[in-house]
Protein backbone atom coordinates (compact mmCIF):
# COMPACT_ATOMS: atom_id res chain seq x y z
CA UNK A 1 0.00 0.00 0.00
CA UNK A 2 0.84 3.47 -0.70
CA UNK A 3 1.55 5.65 2.35
CA UNK A 4 1.44 9.35 1.90
CA UNK A 5 2.70 10.88 5.07
CA UNK A 6 6.68 10.41 5.57
CA UNK A 7 7.81 9.38 8.79
CA UNK A 8 11.17 10.99 10.22
CA UNK A 9 14.28 9.48 9.06
CA UNK A 10 15.67 6.49 11.01
CA UNK A 11 19.48 6.90 9.86
CA UNK A 12 22.02 8.60 11.30
CA UNK A 13 24.11 11.59 9.02
CA UNK A 14 23.91 11.65 5.24
CA UNK A 15 24.10 14.09 2.90
CA UNK A 16 21.94 16.14 -0.29
CA UNK A 17 23.91 16.15 -3.03
CA UNK A 18 21.96 17.96 -6.02
CA UNK A 19 19.77 15.21 -8.19
CA UNK A 20 20.46 16.36 -11.75
CA UNK A 21 18.35 14.14 -12.57
CA UNK A 22 15.02 15.57 -14.74
CA UNK A 23 17.00 15.94 -18.03
CA UNK A 24 17.46 12.00 -18.07
CA UNK A 25 14.23 10.94 -15.93
CA UNK A 26 12.30 12.77 -18.75
CA UNK A 27 12.47 10.44 -21.85
CA UNK A 28 11.70 7.24 -22.19
CA UNK A 29 14.46 4.21 -22.19
CA UNK A 30 16.01 4.24 -25.56
CA UNK A 31 16.62 0.36 -26.97
CA UNK A 32 19.93 1.27 -28.86
CA UNK A 33 21.46 0.00 -32.24
CA UNK A 34 23.26 -3.18 -32.16
CA UNK A 35 27.29 -2.48 -31.87
CA UNK A 36 29.76 -3.68 -34.36
CA UNK A 37 31.20 -5.37 -31.20
CA UNK A 38 30.66 -6.49 -28.25
CA UNK A 39 33.23 -6.90 -25.29
CA UNK A 40 32.18 -8.92 -22.95
CA UNK A 41 34.93 -8.89 -20.01
CA UNK A 42 34.88 -12.41 -18.20
CA UNK A 43 34.52 -10.98 -14.67
CA UNK A 44 31.31 -8.87 -14.30
CA UNK A 45 30.46 -9.27 -11.05
CA UNK A 46 32.16 -10.28 -7.47
CA UNK A 47 33.73 -13.17 -7.12
CA UNK A 48 36.40 -15.51 -9.43
CA UNK A 49 36.59 -14.61 -13.19
CA UNK A 50 34.17 -16.86 -15.58
CA UNK A 51 36.01 -19.35 -17.76
CA UNK A 52 35.91 -19.45 -21.57
CA UNK A 53 33.66 -22.04 -22.96
CA UNK A 54 34.34 -20.95 -26.76
CA UNK A 55 37.24 -20.55 -29.40
CA UNK A 56 38.31 -17.99 -31.61
CA UNK A 57 36.26 -18.48 -34.71
CA UNK A 58 33.04 -19.67 -33.25
CA UNK A 59 29.80 -19.02 -33.97
CA UNK A 60 27.05 -17.76 -31.41
CA UNK A 61 23.82 -16.82 -30.87
CA UNK A 62 22.30 -14.37 -28.06
CA UNK A 63 21.90 -15.19 -24.93
CA UNK A 64 24.48 -18.37 -25.72
CA UNK A 65 26.60 -19.74 -22.20
CA UNK A 66 29.78 -18.64 -23.42
CA UNK A 67 31.84 -18.47 -20.02
CA UNK A 68 30.84 -20.63 -17.30
CA UNK A 69 31.32 -19.80 -13.83
CA UNK A 70 34.28 -21.56 -11.42
CA UNK A 71 32.47 -21.28 -8.26
CA UNK A 72 28.91 -20.43 -6.58
CA UNK A 73 30.46 -16.90 -6.12
CA UNK A 74 30.46 -15.91 -9.31
CA UNK A 75 28.55 -15.64 -12.33
CA UNK A 76 28.18 -16.98 -16.01
CA UNK A 77 28.64 -15.12 -19.06
CA UNK A 78 26.55 -15.13 -22.07
CA UNK A 79 26.71 -13.33 -25.41
CA UNK A 80 24.93 -10.37 -25.77
CA UNK A 81 24.09 -10.43 -29.63
CA UNK A 82 24.69 -13.54 -32.54
CA UNK A 83 27.79 -12.90 -34.36
CA UNK A 84 31.89 -14.67 -34.20
CA UNK A 85 33.90 -14.75 -31.54
CA UNK A 86 37.05 -13.28 -33.25
CA UNK A 87 39.47 -13.12 -29.75
CA UNK A 88 39.64 -14.06 -26.39
CA UNK A 89 42.13 -11.58 -24.79
CA UNK A 90 43.11 -8.14 -22.87
CA UNK A 91 40.66 -5.25 -23.30
CA UNK A 92 40.86 -1.87 -21.27
CA UNK A 93 39.44 -2.63 -17.36
CA UNK A 94 36.60 -0.39 -16.09
CA UNK A 95 39.37 0.92 -13.61
CA UNK A 96 40.80 3.85 -13.34
CA UNK A 97 44.33 2.78 -13.48
CA UNK A 98 43.61 1.55 -17.36
CA UNK A 99 44.66 -1.59 -16.32
CA UNK A 100 43.61 -4.69 -18.98
CA UNK A 101 41.30 -7.60 -17.71
CA UNK A 102 40.06 -11.00 -20.18
CA UNK A 103 37.46 -11.08 -22.12
CA UNK A 104 35.92 -12.59 -25.36
CA UNK A 105 35.56 -9.70 -28.16
CA UNK A 106 32.05 -10.93 -30.68
CA UNK A 107 32.02 -9.25 -34.41
CA UNK A 108 28.15 -9.04 -34.16
CA UNK A 109 26.81 -10.37 -37.60
CA UNK A 110 23.58 -8.21 -37.79
CA UNK A 111 20.73 -10.82 -37.16
CA UNK A 112 20.52 -11.00 -33.56
CA UNK A 113 19.22 -14.24 -33.42
CA UNK A 114 18.72 -15.58 -30.12
CA UNK A 115 19.05 -19.11 -28.78
CA UNK A 116 15.61 -21.59 -27.95
CA UNK A 117 14.47 -20.17 -24.43
CA UNK A 118 13.39 -22.60 -22.31
CA UNK A 119 10.19 -20.82 -20.88
CA UNK A 120 8.63 -21.79 -17.59
CA UNK A 121 5.03 -22.72 -17.85
CA UNK A 122 4.04 -21.64 -14.20
CA UNK A 123 7.30 -21.09 -12.29
CA UNK A 124 5.27 -21.52 -8.88
CA UNK A 125 4.81 -25.14 -8.99
CA UNK A 126 8.99 -25.13 -9.07
CA UNK A 127 10.53 -26.01 -6.10
CA UNK A 128 12.65 -23.25 -4.69
CA UNK A 129 15.91 -24.13 -4.87
CA UNK A 130 15.05 -25.16 -8.87
CA UNK A 131 14.33 -21.23 -9.30
CA UNK A 132 17.50 -20.18 -7.60
CA UNK A 133 19.75 -22.59 -9.61
CA UNK A 134 17.47 -20.99 -13.14
CA UNK A 135 19.01 -17.50 -11.83
CA UNK A 136 22.51 -18.82 -11.20
CA UNK A 137 22.20 -20.32 -14.28
CA UNK A 138 20.95 -17.05 -16.26
CA UNK A 139 24.39 -14.76 -14.58
CA UNK A 140 21.85 -12.21 -12.76
CA UNK A 141 24.19 -10.22 -10.19
CA UNK A 142 23.15 -7.07 -8.38
CA UNK A 143 22.34 -4.51 -10.42
CA UNK A 144 22.62 -1.56 -8.25
CA UNK A 145 26.34 -1.62 -8.54
CA UNK A 146 27.62 -4.47 -6.12
CA UNK A 147 26.98 -7.12 -8.67
CA UNK A 148 27.12 -10.16 -6.31
CA UNK A 149 25.83 -13.12 -7.55
CA UNK A 150 21.95 -13.16 -6.72
CA UNK A 151 21.26 -16.29 -6.37
CA UNK A 152 24.01 -16.69 -3.60
CA UNK A 153 21.30 -14.27 -1.81
CA UNK A 154 18.19 -16.62 -2.93
CA UNK A 155 19.47 -19.33 -1.60
CA UNK A 156 19.93 -17.61 1.66
CA UNK A 157 16.67 -18.41 2.57
CA UNK A 158 17.32 -22.57 2.77
CA UNK A 159 19.71 -21.56 5.60
CA UNK A 160 17.72 -18.63 7.51
CA UNK A 161 14.15 -17.27 8.20
CA UNK A 162 13.81 -14.38 5.80
CA UNK A 163 10.26 -12.56 6.88
CA UNK A 164 11.07 -9.51 4.53
CA UNK A 165 11.83 -9.13 0.58
CA UNK A 166 13.03 -5.32 0.42
CA UNK A 167 13.39 -4.16 -3.43
CA UNK A 168 15.15 -1.11 -3.34
CA UNK A 169 14.10 1.54 -5.96
CA UNK A 170 15.70 4.40 -3.76
CA UNK A 171 18.64 5.47 -6.21
CA UNK A 172 20.13 8.18 -4.56
CA UNK A 173 23.19 8.86 -6.60
CA UNK A 174 22.69 12.39 -8.41
CA UNK A 175 22.37 11.60 -12.24
CA UNK A 176 20.98 8.27 -12.23
CA UNK A 177 17.45 7.61 -13.13
CA UNK A 178 17.40 4.17 -14.84
CA UNK A 179 15.74 2.33 -12.10
CA UNK A 180 13.22 5.61 -12.18
CA UNK A 181 12.53 4.75 -15.56
CA UNK A 182 12.02 1.35 -15.17
CA UNK A 183 9.81 1.13 -12.34
CA UNK A 184 7.86 3.53 -14.26
CA UNK A 185 7.88 1.50 -17.50
CA UNK A 186 7.94 -2.10 -16.22
CA UNK A 187 6.09 -1.88 -12.91
CA UNK A 188 3.78 -5.30 -13.26
CA UNK A 189 7.29 -6.87 -14.19
CA UNK A 190 8.96 -6.02 -11.48
CA UNK A 191 6.18 -6.93 -9.13
CA UNK A 192 5.84 -10.01 -10.35
CA UNK A 193 9.66 -10.94 -10.14
CA UNK A 194 8.90 -10.02 -6.51
CA UNK A 195 6.35 -12.03 -6.39
CA UNK A 196 8.48 -14.98 -7.42
CA UNK A 197 11.05 -14.28 -5.09
CA UNK A 198 9.41 -14.45 -2.06
CA UNK A 199 7.99 -17.52 -3.32
CA UNK A 200 11.73 -18.78 -3.16
CA UNK A 201 12.49 -17.25 -0.22
CA UNK A 202 9.20 -18.26 1.08
CA UNK A 203 8.96 -15.15 2.80
CA UNK A 204 6.24 -13.21 4.51
CA UNK A 205 5.78 -10.00 2.54
CA UNK A 206 7.52 -7.97 0.39
CA UNK A 207 8.61 -3.71 0.42
CA UNK A 208 9.04 -1.81 -2.38
CA UNK A 209 11.24 1.23 -1.19
CA UNK A 210 11.08 4.66 -3.18
CA UNK A 211 12.61 7.99 -2.47
CA UNK A 212 10.21 10.71 -2.35
CA UNK A 213 11.68 12.24 -5.30
CA UNK A 214 9.74 9.89 -7.67
CA UNK A 215 6.42 10.54 -8.14
CA UNK A 216 5.78 8.76 -10.86
CA UNK A 217 7.35 5.87 -10.12
CA UNK A 218 5.78 5.77 -7.20
CA UNK A 219 2.29 5.82 -8.41
CA UNK A 220 3.44 3.29 -11.22
CA UNK A 221 4.65 0.82 -8.46
CA UNK A 222 1.71 1.42 -6.07
CA UNK A 223 -1.32 0.81 -8.58
CA UNK A 224 0.71 -2.64 -9.91
CA UNK A 225 1.35 -3.79 -6.07
CA UNK A 226 -2.62 -2.76 -5.43
CA UNK A 227 -3.97 -6.32 -5.71
CA UNK A 228 -1.17 -8.21 -3.42
CA UNK A 229 -1.81 -7.42 0.12
CA UNK A 230 1.34 -8.65 1.27
CA UNK A 231 3.31 -6.09 -1.72
CA UNK A 232 3.76 -2.77 0.20
CA UNK A 233 5.45 0.48 -1.38
CA UNK A 234 7.09 2.43 1.11
CA UNK A 235 8.33 5.94 0.47
CA UNK A 236 11.49 7.10 2.13
CA UNK A 237 13.30 10.74 2.12
CA UNK A 238 15.34 11.69 -0.74
CA UNK A 239 18.89 11.56 1.54
CA UNK A 240 21.87 9.87 0.50
CA UNK A 241 23.10 7.40 0.86
CA UNK A 242 19.26 5.89 1.56
CA UNK A 243 20.24 3.84 -1.79
CA UNK A 244 22.43 1.63 0.94
CA UNK A 245 21.02 -1.55 2.00
CA UNK A 246 22.04 -0.96 5.34
CA UNK A 247 20.82 2.15 5.70
CA UNK A 248 17.05 1.27 4.05
CA UNK A 249 16.62 -2.00 6.25
CA UNK A 250 17.23 0.26 9.17
CA UNK A 251 14.73 2.74 7.37
CA UNK A 252 12.03 0.62 7.17
CA UNK A 253 11.92 -1.75 9.23
CA UNK A 254 14.01 0.18 12.23
CA UNK A 255 16.31 -2.42 12.62
CA UNK A 256 19.93 -2.28 12.51
CA UNK A 257 22.30 -4.98 10.95
CA UNK A 258 24.81 -5.59 13.21
CA UNK A 259 28.60 -4.77 12.51
CA UNK A 260 30.18 -7.13 10.34
CA UNK A 261 26.79 -8.78 10.01
CA UNK A 262 24.62 -9.35 6.77
CA UNK A 263 20.56 -8.28 6.38
CA UNK A 264 19.54 -11.85 6.91
CA UNK A 265 20.68 -11.62 10.49
CA UNK A 266 17.59 -9.32 10.60
CA UNK A 267 15.76 -11.15 8.71
CA UNK A 268 15.78 -9.16 6.01
CA UNK A 269 17.14 -9.84 1.92
CA UNK A 270 17.35 -6.49 -0.57
CA UNK A 271 17.69 -6.93 -3.74
CA UNK A 272 17.55 -4.05 -6.84
CA UNK A 273 14.48 -3.04 -9.07
CA UNK A 274 16.74 -4.12 -12.21
CA UNK A 275 17.85 -7.06 -10.08
CA UNK A 276 14.26 -7.90 -9.97
CA UNK A 277 13.24 -7.42 -13.34
CA UNK A 278 15.96 -9.85 -14.65
CA UNK A 279 15.14 -12.51 -12.27
CA UNK A 280 11.27 -11.92 -14.01
CA UNK A 281 12.65 -11.92 -17.43
CA UNK A 282 14.91 -15.32 -16.50
CA UNK A 283 11.92 -17.34 -14.47
CA UNK A 284 9.54 -16.61 -16.88
CA UNK A 285 10.75 -16.25 -20.40
CA UNK A 286 14.28 -18.37 -19.93
CA UNK A 287 16.38 -14.75 -20.33
CA UNK A 288 20.19 -14.52 -19.11
CA UNK A 289 21.52 -11.22 -18.29
CA UNK A 290 22.74 -10.15 -21.76
CA UNK A 291 21.55 -6.53 -21.06
CA UNK A 292 20.32 -3.52 -18.64
CA UNK A 293 19.30 -0.06 -18.47
CA UNK A 294 21.80 2.91 -18.17
CA UNK A 295 21.66 6.44 -17.28
CA UNK A 296 23.64 8.64 -20.02
CA UNK A 297 24.52 11.57 -18.48
CA UNK A 298 26.15 14.87 -17.36
CA UNK A 299 26.98 17.93 -19.00
CA UNK A 300 28.84 16.98 -21.56
CA UNK A 301 25.85 14.68 -22.99
CA UNK A 302 24.05 16.63 -25.94
CA UNK A 303 20.27 14.90 -25.18
CA UNK A 304 20.86 12.57 -21.46
CA UNK A 305 18.72 9.60 -21.43
CA UNK A 306 18.16 5.72 -20.41
CA UNK A 307 18.92 3.50 -22.63
CA UNK A 308 19.14 -0.34 -22.89
CA UNK A 309 22.26 -1.30 -23.76
CA UNK A 310 23.86 -4.56 -24.30
CA UNK A 311 26.27 -6.04 -21.67
CA UNK A 312 29.70 -5.52 -23.48
CA UNK A 313 28.48 -2.40 -25.67
CA UNK A 314 31.47 0.56 -25.59
CA UNK A 315 30.42 3.11 -23.34
CA UNK A 316 31.58 5.42 -26.66
CA UNK A 317 28.23 4.08 -28.84
CA UNK A 318 25.48 4.81 -25.60
CA UNK A 319 26.98 8.88 -26.33
CA UNK A 320 26.27 8.59 -29.88
CA UNK A 321 23.12 6.85 -29.05
CA UNK A 322 22.41 10.05 -27.22
CA UNK A 323 23.43 12.90 -29.46
CA UNK A 324 27.21 12.37 -28.80
CA UNK A 325 29.16 14.94 -26.60
CA UNK A 326 29.33 18.30 -26.92
CA UNK A 327 32.33 19.14 -25.47
CA UNK A 328 35.29 16.91 -24.31
CA UNK A 329 34.62 15.58 -20.84
CA UNK A 330 36.79 16.76 -17.48
CA UNK A 331 35.84 13.20 -16.17
CA UNK A 332 34.36 10.03 -17.22
CA UNK A 333 32.53 7.88 -14.58
CA UNK A 334 31.17 4.96 -14.78
CA UNK A 335 28.31 4.67 -12.04
CA UNK A 336 27.72 7.54 -9.78
CA UNK A 337 29.70 10.66 -9.03
CA UNK A 338 29.85 9.58 -5.34
CA UNK A 339 30.57 5.77 -5.81
CA UNK A 340 31.50 5.47 -9.30
CA UNK A 341 34.57 4.53 -11.13
CA UNK A 342 36.52 6.96 -13.03
CA UNK A 343 37.11 5.78 -16.18
CA UNK A 344 40.08 6.35 -18.61
CA UNK A 345 38.44 6.37 -22.11
CA UNK A 346 35.29 6.01 -24.03
CA UNK A 347 36.89 2.22 -24.95
CA UNK A 348 35.62 0.66 -21.84
CA UNK A 349 32.14 -1.59 -22.63
CA UNK A 350 29.43 -1.36 -20.18
CA UNK A 351 29.00 -4.61 -17.68
CA UNK A 352 26.07 -5.65 -15.57
CA UNK A 353 26.44 -3.30 -12.53
CA UNK A 354 26.91 -0.44 -14.86
CA UNK A 355 24.02 1.97 -13.47
CA UNK A 356 25.16 4.58 -15.36
CA UNK A 357 27.86 6.87 -17.87
CA UNK A 358 28.90 10.39 -17.06
CA UNK A 359 30.23 12.38 -19.01
CA UNK A 360 31.55 15.26 -16.61
CA UNK A 361 32.11 18.61 -17.32
CA UNK A 362 34.56 20.40 -14.90
CA UNK A 363 31.89 22.54 -13.39
CA UNK A 364 30.56 19.67 -12.47
CA UNK A 365 33.61 18.66 -10.49
CA UNK A 366 34.39 19.40 -7.29
CA UNK A 367 37.57 21.52 -6.49
CA UNK A 368 40.53 18.10 -5.63
CA UNK A 369 43.08 20.49 -3.89
CA UNK A 370 42.98 18.94 -0.53
CA UNK A 371 43.88 21.78 2.38
CA UNK A 372 44.64 20.55 6.13
CA UNK A 373 42.12 19.24 8.27
CA UNK A 374 41.04 21.67 10.51
CA UNK A 375 38.93 18.85 12.64
CA UNK A 376 35.39 20.20 12.43
CA UNK A 377 33.81 16.90 12.14
CA UNK A 378 31.41 17.58 9.58
CA UNK A 379 32.86 13.83 8.42
CA UNK A 380 31.89 12.84 11.66
CA UNK A 381 28.19 14.04 11.36
CA UNK A 382 27.69 13.02 7.72
CA UNK A 383 28.97 9.41 8.28
CA UNK A 384 25.65 7.13 8.24
CA UNK A 385 27.91 4.25 9.79
CA UNK A 386 28.67 6.60 12.52
CA UNK A 387 32.26 6.04 12.46
CA UNK A 388 35.25 8.56 12.66
CA UNK A 389 36.24 9.30 8.57
CA UNK A 390 38.94 12.01 9.85
CA UNK A 391 40.61 9.55 12.34
CA UNK A 392 40.65 6.37 9.72
CA UNK A 393 41.95 8.67 7.04
CA UNK A 394 44.67 9.65 9.12
CA UNK A 395 46.16 6.40 10.25
CA UNK A 396 45.13 5.26 6.46
CA UNK A 397 46.91 7.82 5.07
CA UNK A 398 50.11 6.62 7.40
CA UNK A 399 49.39 3.24 6.30
CA UNK A 400 48.11 1.81 9.85
CA UNK A 401 46.07 -0.81 8.70
CA UNK A 402 45.28 -2.13 11.89
CA UNK A 403 44.65 1.06 13.59
CA UNK A 404 42.44 2.15 10.49
CA UNK A 405 40.24 -1.22 11.46
CA UNK A 406 40.44 -0.42 14.85
CA UNK A 407 38.15 2.68 14.02
CA UNK A 408 35.71 0.21 11.67
CA UNK A 409 36.83 0.66 8.55
CA UNK A 410 35.34 -2.88 7.43
CA UNK A 411 32.29 -0.83 8.20
CA UNK A 412 32.87 1.89 5.79
CA UNK A 413 30.32 1.37 3.09
CA UNK A 414 32.70 3.97 0.94
CA UNK A 415 29.69 6.28 0.41
CA UNK A 416 31.69 9.20 -0.04
CA UNK A 417 29.24 11.68 2.29
CA UNK A 418 32.64 12.53 4.26
CA UNK A 419 34.43 13.55 1.02
CA UNK A 420 31.58 15.43 0.13
CA UNK A 421 30.71 17.66 3.16
CA UNK A 422 34.86 18.10 3.71
CA UNK A 423 35.49 22.05 3.70
CA UNK A 424 39.02 21.24 3.22
CA UNK A 425 38.13 19.26 0.17
CA UNK A 426 40.58 15.58 1.68
CA UNK A 427 39.88 12.87 -0.75
CA UNK A 428 38.85 11.10 2.28
CA UNK A 429 37.01 8.26 0.93
CA UNK A 430 40.05 7.63 -1.70
CA UNK A 431 42.08 6.98 1.48
CA UNK A 432 39.63 4.45 2.73
CA UNK A 433 39.80 2.65 -0.54
CA UNK A 434 43.46 2.36 -0.87
CA UNK A 435 43.26 0.89 3.13
CA UNK A 436 40.88 -1.72 2.36
CA UNK A 437 42.84 -2.77 -1.11
CA UNK A 438 45.74 -3.02 0.92
CA UNK A 439 44.13 -5.45 3.86
CA UNK A 440 42.29 -7.81 0.94
CA UNK A 441 45.46 -7.76 -0.74
CA UNK A 442 47.11 -9.04 3.01
CA UNK A 443 44.04 -11.20 3.89
CA UNK A 444 44.32 -12.79 0.00
CA UNK A 445 48.28 -13.11 0.60
CA UNK A 446 47.62 -14.79 3.88
CA UNK A 447 45.42 -17.44 2.62
CA UNK A 448 47.60 -17.78 0.23
CA UNK A 449 50.59 -18.48 2.81
CA UNK A 450 48.07 -20.96 4.70
CA UNK A 451 46.97 -23.00 0.87
CA UNK A 452 51.25 -23.30 1.04
CA UNK A 453 51.49 -24.37 4.00
CA UNK A 454 48.33 -26.97 3.74
CA UNK A 455 50.01 -28.11 0.58
CA UNK A 456 53.03 -28.83 2.15
CA UNK A 457 51.88 -30.79 5.18
CA UNK A 458 49.87 -32.64 3.02
CA UNK A 459 53.03 -33.38 0.69
CA UNK A 460 54.69 -34.32 3.81
CA UNK A 461 52.03 -36.55 5.17
CA UNK A 462 51.50 -38.45 1.87
CA UNK A 463 55.53 -39.17 1.35
CA UNK A 464 55.89 -40.76 5.24
CA UNK A 465 52.96 -42.48 4.39
CA UNK A 466 54.48 -43.88 0.88
CA UNK A 467 57.61 -44.90 3.54
CA UNK A 468 55.47 -46.45 5.56
CA UNK A 469 53.50 -48.16 3.10
CA UNK A 470 57.10 -49.29 1.57
CA UNK A 471 58.42 -50.56 4.90
CA UNK A 472 55.22 -52.43 5.91
CA UNK A 473 55.24 -53.90 2.11
CA UNK A 474 58.72 -55.02 3.15
CA UNK A 475 58.34 -56.44 6.60
CA UNK A 476 55.65 -58.40 5.22
CA UNK A 477 57.48 -59.99 2.05
CA UNK A 478 60.52 -60.83 5.22
CA UNK A 479 57.89 -62.40 7.27
CA UNK A 480 56.19 -64.50 4.49
CA UNK A 481 59.96 -65.56 3.54
CA UNK A 482 60.48 -66.91 7.33
CA UNK A 483 57.34 -68.93 6.81
CA UNK A 484 58.50 -71.03 3.79
CA UNK A 485 57.89 -74.72 5.23
CA UNK A 486 61.03 -77.05 5.92
CA UNK A 487 61.64 -80.78 5.16
CA UNK A 488 60.27 -83.21 7.79
CA UNK A 489 62.98 -85.77 8.96
CA UNK A 490 61.03 -89.47 9.45
CA UNK A 491 60.66 -90.75 12.86
CA UNK A 492 62.67 -93.57 14.38
CA UNK A 493 61.31 -97.11 14.23
CA UNK A 494 61.32 -98.83 17.45
CA UNK A 495 61.37 -103.02 17.28
CA UNK A 496 59.15 -104.24 19.54
CA UNK A 497 60.44 -107.33 21.16
CA UNK A 498 58.43 -110.78 20.41
CA UNK A 499 56.15 -112.29 23.07
CA UNK A 500 58.55 -115.61 24.95
CA UNK A 501 57.34 -118.39 24.04
CA UNK A 502 56.86 -121.24 26.85
CA UNK A 503 60.21 -122.75 26.75
CA UNK A 504 61.63 -119.42 27.02
CA UNK A 505 59.30 -118.42 29.71
CA UNK A 506 59.83 -121.67 31.88
CA UNK A 507 63.53 -121.52 31.04
CA UNK A 508 63.32 -118.01 33.01
CA UNK A 509 61.64 -118.56 35.92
Amino acid sequence: MFHGLLKLPQVRGGVHPHGHKDRSAALHILKTELPEKLYLPLRQHAGAEAIPIVKVGDKVLKGQLIAVAPSEVSAPVHASSSGTVIEIGEITAAHPSGLTSSAIIIQTDGEDRWIDLHKLENPYEEEPLVLANRVAEAGIVGMGGAIFPAAVKLKQGTKHEIKTVLVNGSECEPYLTCDDRLMREKAEEIIEGARLIRHILRAYRVVIAIEDNKPEAIAAMQAAAEAYGVIEVEVVPSRYPMGSAKQLIQEITGREVPAGGRSTSVGVLVHNVGTVYAIYEALVYGKPLISRVVTVAGACVARPRNVEALNGTPIEHLFEACGGLESEPAKLVLGGPMMGIPLPSVDVPTIKGATGVLALAKKEIPREESSPCIRCASCVEACPMGLLPLEMAARSRAEDLEGASEYGLSDCILCGSCSYVCPSHIPLVQYFQFAKGELDTKRVAARKMEYTVELSLAKKARIEAEKAAKAAEKAAKKAARKKTVKPTKPAAVTQVAEPESAEQQEETA
